[in-house]
């Protein structure tokens, strides 16, 4: 299997387990379902505080660059920003993506993990 096999993102799953911009729920965190066609990722994300969510961006190996925009259930305002994703295999065979992101309008750095899980939908 070459490394564009092992790192495509087509049809996963992922949960959040942990971010530096706010606390995760573990009962409820907000889940990812991705998409990708030659390089092309996008998909959708739900959960824990945020309504609906949408990202799109681009794959290089191990390395995902996307920008996103979400409705969060305290503001009607949306909430945009970009991210620099790093894959990771992890022993069971399972992928964890290491997200550094910011939002449009804050330099500050954030940083997010999110493992692979083995559900239906989001």
């Amino acid at each position: 299997m070459n490394e564009n096999d092992l790192f495509n993102l087509d049809g996963r799953r992922f949960a959040m387990v942990s971010s530096t911009a706010s606390r995760v729920d573990p009962d409820a965190p907000t889940r990812f379902a991705y998409t990708e066609a030659g390089g092309v990722v996008w998909g959708s994300y739900e959960g824990d505080t945020v309504v609906h969510g949408r990202f799109v961006g681009a794959r290089r190996g191990a390395e995902v660059r996307l920008n996103y925009v979400h409705l969060t259930k305290g503001s009607a305002d949306p909430v945009a920003g970009s991210s620099t994703n790093r894959i990771e295999l992890l022993q069971d065979g399972r992928i964890r993506l290491v997200e550094e992101f910011r939002f449009e309008g804050d330099d500050t750095p954030q940083v997010s993990v999110c493992e692979e899980i083995f559900t239906e939908g989001l």
